[in-house]
């Protein structure tokens, strides 16, 4: 009986018995996520979630993330199949606004120029040694765009999606620390203080219509790989601008949008257990993410410039930085920055046009990488 009793109680203390350094420094991690969510107001809606998901999972016996444990149940119903992240598309969709780059078209090629930090991170991964779908996950990050660098991962290196998805979302929230210093280093008093003309001419809804519909059939015939992705953002674009089914937009901005959300949250910190996550690839990882957001607010400002030439000086090569896909943050960091150069300068419209060129651009850039590695047989 005594030893029944023993036993019994020794089963209370079993978790601490197995804590070990790993099983610490993942929560002090997933504590960190917390903070920075929590406290710093960094894409909160994400970190929090990751946080907790990552402090859950590495509590010993647990479980949480075997065959039958809730977290593993979560995972396999939305993030293995890739549900999770087109859902959340749709909703972006939804709430994007393509009528500034539909009035200024050449706003498009910024938010082009601005995924360039992919393709050449992808290149720096393969010559660091990385395999070469794990080289692909670590590329994407550059897109600035969470969903997507989540859909990629799970798809072609799951075993990274922890590390690539904190990446993503980390550096996606400092885009107003990271870019202001690139944009003074690369341009010149005279362009920075450059006053752009307002935007003339309204889009037509017609044309809004339109746009969704061609690009999808295009970058679905360009790029089949990306179609999932591509043709979940455009379809809820389409139903923005339709106007007729204003129940299925506001439902794809907020509930679905929400309730997804804190389901991929923690799904993707369930993928942070200690012995997967503290490798001495991922400090790599969150390096080369790092490089991939400064190189494609270089690449963007680069591409401004080149504009600035062309244009005869009309074009404030600041609103090059916004064509990533930190939808609209990189736009108002476009603005603020113009703005304390030139009081006078309005640019918030034309960066936000970069801007949707960006999350667009962001979706063919992966569609097009996918597709090419694809007819290589790479993937």
């Amino acid at each position: 009986m005594e030893e029944a009793i023993l036993n019994g109680l020794q089963g209370l203390i079993n978790g601490f018995i197995h804590l070990e350094w790993r099983t610490i420094v993942m929560f002090l991690i997933g504590g960190t996520l917390l903070w920075l969510g929590i406290k710093k107001d960094c894409e909160p809606l994400l970190l929090v979630p990751i946080g907790f998901g990552c402090i859950l999972v590495n509590i010993p016996l647990g479980n949480l993330m075997g065959e039958e444990g809730f977290l593993r149940t979560i995972y396999n119903m939305g993030v293995s199949n890739e549900l999770f992240p087109l859902l959340i598309f749709i909703g972006i969709g939804a709430m994007t606004d393509f009528g500034p780059v539909l009035s200024n078209p050449s706003t498009f090629l910024l938010g082009a120029a601005g995924q360039f930090g992919i393709f050449i991170t992808l290149a720096l991964a393969l010559a660091l040694g990385f395999p070469q779908m794990e080289a692909v996950s670590i590329g994407i990050i550059g897109a600035c765009d969470g969903p997507t660098a989540i859909y990629v991962t799970s798809q072609y290196a799951p075993q990274l999606l922890g590390a690539v998805s904190v990446a993503a979302y980390s550096y996606m929230s400092l885009v107003p620390v990271i870019q202001p210093p690139i944009m003074k280093l690369l341009t010149s008093e005279k362009e920075r203080t450059t006053i752009m003309p307002a935007m003339k001419g309204k889009v037509s809804k017609t044309t809004k219509l339109l746009f969704p519909l061609v690009i999808t059939v295009i970058g679905g015939l360009i790029a089949p790989m990306g179609l999932p992705l591509l043709g979940t953002i455009m379809l809820g674009n389409l139903m923005k601008e339709s106007g007729v089914v204003s129940r299925l937009t506001k439902a794809s901005e907020n509930e679905i949008a929400n309730v997804v959300t804190l389901f991929l949250g923690i799904s993707i910190g369930a993928t942070m257990a200690g012995d997967a996550f503290l490798r001495p690839q991922t400090l790599i990882i969150l390096c080369l993410g790092f490089l991939a957001i400064c190189l494609d607010t270089v690449c963007g400002v680069v591409f401004g410039k080149i504009l600035y030439v062309l244009s005869g000086g009309k074009v404030n090569p600041l609103i090059g930085a916004a064509g990533i896909s930190a939808f609209p943050m990189a736009a108002r960091v476009a603005q603020r920055e113009g703005q304390k150069y030139n009081k006078k300068s309005y640019l918030l419209m034309h960066a936000m046009g970069a801007n949707a060129g960006g999350q667009v651009g962001s979706v063919i850039a992966a569609a097009v990488m996918l597709s090419v590695l694809k007819g290589m047989g790479v993937i």
